[in-house]
């Protein structure tokens, strides 16, 4: 199990799985001067991220991100009939650390999305961080990287006994 600290604004915590953490990494390195969008979608109420979606920049800009509005409507319904909602919500900085601009505050309309930004400025390292942006108001919490989320956050009661 990876844990990622979260820094001087640390709140709650962000458990998700290192596969989707690498998927979320190659796609920031592949869009990679433009900012790459995205989002994890889980079961509804679970706080579990579990479906990667992958989703194009519109602006197609390097400090900026925008989803296509029908791309987005399309996953919504999608998300809807499948009983998901949006746990993580994604996208990368080229330039600067991954901490949400004015504009990604203002972008913020899931207020029980985590935010992840990832920071492609280095070539050979990257920076993963994640938020909860409510109101206009910024968190940062940890992230807590495991390989399954069996058992992931519990204590040795939880653990079925063995016979």
């Amino acid at each position: 199990m990876q844990r990622i600290a979260g820094g001087p604004y640390a709140g709650g915590m962000l458990v998700i799985r290192a596969d989707l953490v690498e998927e979320i990494v190659a796609h920031a390195r592949r869009d990679h001067p433009d900012e790459a969008c995205g989002v994890v979608a889980g079961p509804e109420g679970s706080d579990r991220p579990e479906r990667f979606v992958p989703m194009l920049n519109a602006a197609r800009s390097p400090t900026f991100y925008e989803f296509d509005s029908g791309d987005l409507l399309r996953l919504y319904r999608e998300m809807d009939d499948r009983g998901e909602v949006p746990v993580v919500i994604y996208h990368s900085h080229t330039a600067t650390e991954a901490f949400p601009s004015r504009t990604d505050i203002g972008l913020a309309q899931e207020p029980f999305a985590h935010y992840v930004l990832v920071s492609t400025r280095d070539p050979d390292s990257h920076e993963f961080r994640s938020f909860r942006i409510v109101d206009g108001v910024v968190t940062e919490e940890d992230v807590d990287v495991v390989e399954s989320y069996m058992f992931a956050h519990t204590g040795a009661d939880d653990v079925p006994d063995r016979a």
